[in-house]
């Protein structure tokens, strides 16, 4: 691997260099920013001028007499009141970009200097109940998120904090210890097969619980017994979990998304340690009784009637609820994972609970300011009348049947364009281009908002759709494919047209991209991008004839620039969980 330092870093480092001979004293930021009439702007002269109380056109005038040009820096302009507007060789792109297209793993990107632990909890389905569109961003966003960090150098854990605990669970198991053989063993099923009996089991434990009293007598001593330990009741307990997880995966699988058995760990792994941490915070004073339970009070954070809301830890009668597990998660997370940071991608509607579970963990020096823990709060998935997402008898609409209807919508574009592709490879292209578009709406959108499904825009092949960039690859491997025995080379001594040093400066700028969408946990930035490259690639192409250029030289020089593209847009849509065919 080779790090190559971005041409917006080079910059930068010139300006620094040249503001210091200029003004020794100074420590102004040039803040660079892209410019219609150049390259780059720098705009802290103004502010570092106004320090200084001097006129900030003539300290404009006099840093550039500073900056060393000629090989990086092209030109450099004074423009309004003390603007710099900068533009760079022609040289110094193609040559950065070759440096980047030799690095075959990571265009060139580096790691980070001092890379952390994160602890990613995300993807939290039930036990026993099916998964919905309410599942669908939790589990797209985190997985999008991890991969980002990880291409950063931060080690990542995944946390798979599933709802496998709970007084409903007496219910069920005690309905399974009174009909056994209700459930088949999770190795003879399939994900909907196991579904189905959940489903089944769910609904006869339910219709039972509702309708018998001794029934539901006997269900709440069960859950007494369950957290126990049991024997008999945890065995059974954990055929239901087995069963759920085969369910869980087949969903999983066609989000395509990798869930490892080791990182679910539900809300049942930390029963054991939630008497000890509600000792931890009665000791400490964090947490106090009133009412006969443990609980958190905040003076900021108070109800209707002006009088606070606690953080309940521990109920009167001695159970425990969500509370307990996310504080005694946090003490895993931090003293046994070693976490430096905590990342919750969860729906923005617990942000109260989790802003309160946060403090407390401060309080009791868990989360300290070397281990911080952020909610990546995110909105709802909207229906086309902009009320949250229902079938049309107003049901939860069932995570399945929203991706196989995204993979059937997508299988009739990729037919429609289809030239030379048997149906088999239309099935998959058509797998790889709906699950790409479900999860690129999503990550395209600013993770706090909400978005309306719209799939007949998802697979649009025209706007902001991950349909238009797959595209875009897929067009770019065909170009590749006809230049036969031409291969792609870079030729810095080469001028480049317009277009040309557009799609090569926004080339350059994906690492740092990566970097900054990375340290905001905003992975809509790293989507905005890609669609801008994809843009810019097609401006490219409509006025730079790459086969048919004037020269060997500089077809040599548009083929690589084309391959660079190409592997910039399937390392930038990897990051993003999607695939990109190489034949559309």
């Amino acid at each position: 691997m080779t790090s190559v330092t971005s041409l917006t870093d080079q910059v930068q480092q010139r300006l620094a260099n040249a503001l210091s001979a200029t003004r020794p004293e100074a420590d102004a930021d040039p803040l660079l920013r892209r410019s219609d009439r150049a390259d780059f702007q720098a705009n802290g002269i103004l502010a570092l001028a106004k320090k200084a109380k001097s006129n900030p056109r003539e300290l404009a005038t006099q840093v550039v007499g500073n900056i060393v040009t000629g090989d990086v820096i092209k030109d450099v302009e004074v423009s309004g009141p003390g603007f710099l507007n900068i533009t760079v060789s022609d040289k110094a792109i193609t040559e950065n970009l070759a440096a980047r297209h030799a690095d075959t793993e990571r265009l060139g990107v580096p790691h980070k200097d001092t890379p952390g632990v994160t602890v990613v909890d995300y993807a939290q389905p039930n036990v026993a109940k099916e998964m919905h569109v309410g599942h669908l961003r939790s589990a797209v966003i985190g997985d999008a998120l991890r991969a980002m960090l990880d291409f950063t150098g931060e080690k990542t854990i995944g946390r798979h904090h599933i709802g496998d605990w709970g007084t409903q669970f007496g219910m069920l198991i005690q309905y399974l210890f009174e009909h056994p053989g209700e459930l088949a063993p999770p190795e003879d099923v399939d994900g909907e097969q196991a579904m189905s009996n959940l489903n089944r089991v769910y609904k006869a434990s339910r219709a039972v619980f509702d309708a018998d009293e001794e029934f539901k007598e006997r269900a709440r001593k069960r859950v007494v017994a369950l957290q126990s330990g049991d024997k008999e009741t945890l065995e059974l307990w954990q055929q239901f979990v087995d069963e759920s997880k085969v369910y869980f995966n087949s969903v999983f699988e066609k989000l395509d998304m990798e869930v490892r058995d080791e990182e679910i760990v539900g809300e049942s792994a930390y029963n054991e340690g939630m008497p000890e941490t509600a000792r931890l915070l009665e000791e400490m004073g964090v947490a106090v009784r009133s009412e006969g339970a443990l609980v958190v009070f905040f003076d900021e954070i108070r109800g209707k009637d002006d009088q606070p809301v606690p953080l309940i830890v521990q109920k009167a009668d001695g159970g425990f609820g969500y509370a307990a597990s996310d504080l005694t998660a946090i003490r895993n997370r931090v003293f046994d994972l070693h976490a430096t940071t905590l990342l919750y991608v969860v729906d923005v509607r617990q942000s109260l609970h989790f802003k309160m579970v946060f403090e407390t963990a401060r309080r009791a020096g868990w989360l300290t300011e070397h281990v911080t823990a952020h909610n990546m709060g995110y909105g709802t998935v909207l229906g086309a009348d902009g009320k949250p997402f229902k079938t049309r008898e107003g049901e939860t609409v069932r995570l399945e049947d929203l991706l196989d209807e995204a993979v059937q919508r997508a299988a009739e574009v990729v037919r429609e364009k289809a030239q030379d592709l048997t149906e088999g490879e239309i099935q998959e292209r058509a797998a790889q281009v709906g699950i790409g578009a479900v999860k690129y709406a999503d990550l395209s959108t600013s993770p706090n908002r909400d978005y309306k499904f719209d799939l007949d825009q998802m697979v649009s092949l025209n706007g902001d759709t991950s349909v238009y960039l797959q595209y875009a690859y897929a067009r770019i491997q065909s170009i590749l494919r006809k230049a036969g025995e031409t291969k792609p080379a870079a030729h810095p001594e080469l001028e480049l047209a317009p277009a040309e040093r557009a799609l090569g400066l926004h080339l350059d700028a994906f690492g740092d991209t990566v970097f900054e969408a990375a340290a905001e946990y905003a992975p809509h930035k790293l989507a905005a991008y890609l669609y801008q490259l994809a843009s810019l690639y097609t401006s490219f192409y409509d006025k730079c004839p790459v086969l048919k250029a004037e020269t060997p030289a500089q077809v040599e020089n548009r083929l690589f620039l084309c391959d660079l593209t190409a592997r910039t847009l399937h390392q930038g849509m990897a990051l993003l969980g999607i695939r990109t065919p190489e034949r559309l």
